[in-house]
């Protein structure tokens, strides 16, 4: 029903950025909240931001001041820029979204994308 596909994970060097998107596919009516978790191995998945569909935001106290997620309400899509990138952002990123589809509200995951920080 609803697909949330994840790209622009790497490997990347302590201090510096990379930018994630999640797009989201199929048939729903529209999009509420939009979010970003993280697992690092043997952790249980964390909130890292979320995204009203008005643009009201909210940051784990971890991310605030180096990560900022958006979104583009025409193309279905959320973004989550990283900077400052630390070795305790290493995790695998999942997208999350609020769907309201035919049969009514639904949360869904994306397949997550590999985020790993060297230091």
């Amino acid at each position: 029903q609803v697909q949330l596909v994840e790209s622009g994970g790497g490997l990347v060097q302590a201090g510096g950025s990379l930018r994630l998107s999640c797009a989201a596919s199929g048939r729903f009516f529209s999009i509420y909240d939009m979010a970003w978790y993280r697992q690092a191995p043997g952790k249980q998945r964390e909130l890292v931001a979320r995204i009203t569909y008005a643009g009201r935001t909210i940051y784990a106290d971890s991310a605030k001041g180096r990560f900022t997620i958006s979104r583009d309400n025409v193309k279905n899509e959320v973004y989550l820029q990283m900077n400052s990138l630390k070795p305790e952002d290493t995790a695998v990123y999942y997208c999350n979204a609020d769907v309201v589809g035919n049969d009514g509200r639904g949360n869904y995951w994306g397949q997550g994308t590999q985020v790993t920080v060297s230091s």
